[in-house]
């Protein structure tokens, strides 16, 4: 089932059942700014913090962001069976700390996992309960605006972008609900009412 907007009555997200959101989409499409926009919007949502070998920005902070790694670390969590799933991006690995969800869960509160399409699917088939949800952009027209207005890569890795952007696009079709990011504020209304429903095999049918 694809939705490109969700109603429901006001409710926080740990009203009801908990539930477990995977939202993911192309590079460029806006989930890193939708995730600050969350951050300080709705500090009460509780946003899975993932792993990642690359270093750390300026105004990034270990165990906020994300918890930063070095190679032999991330290994070591992959050896010990600790990430719920795991996926290489531009060069450098991410992974979801798999206790933390599963803790927060069974506690009754919902979970917001932002990951990569690999991790997406990887988490369907650990958790096939979690629900799915795409965020695509306006246009394709506007994500080639939004990957290239930087300007600072040289044009071959501009082009694997784009050519990885058109894979992501075309896997939308595996999740349960599409979300069109023209507007941070309304993206983030749908995820909130999203985690405050049942879970998807509550009512989704």
């Amino acid at each position: 089932m694809t939705r490109s907007e969700v109603r429901s009555e006001d409710a926080s997200p740990d009203d009801r059942h908990p539930r477990l959101i995977v939202l993911s989409g192309p590079s460029g499409v806006g989930k890193d700014t939708l995730v600050d926009y969350l951050r300080n919007a709705h500090p009460e949502l509780w946003l899975s913090v993932s792993a990642t070998t690359r270093a750390p920005r300026p105004s990034e902070r270990h165990g906020v962001h994300y918890y930063f790694v070095d190679d032999a670390g991330f290994d070591r969590l992959i050896g010990h069976g600790e990430l719920l799933e795991w996926a290489e991006f531009s060069g450098h690995r991410y992974g979801t700390l798999q206790r933390p969800v599963l803790d927060k869960l069974a506690a009754g509160v919902s979970v917001l996992l932002v990951i990569e399409l690999a991790g997406a699917r990887q988490v369907r088939v650990k958790i096939p309960e979690a629900l799915l949800v795409f965020l695509a952009p306006p246009s394709w027209k506007e994500l080639v605006r939004r990957l290239t207005q930087r300007a600072t890569e040289p044009a071959e890795v501009m082009a694997r972008r784009l050519a990885a952007a058109r894979t992501e696009l075309a896997a939308a079709g595996e999740f349960d609900i599409t979300l069109v990011n023209n507007s941070v504020e309304e993206v983030a209304r749908q995820l909130i009412a999203l985690m405050a429903t049942s879970r998807k095999s509550d009512g989704d049918g």
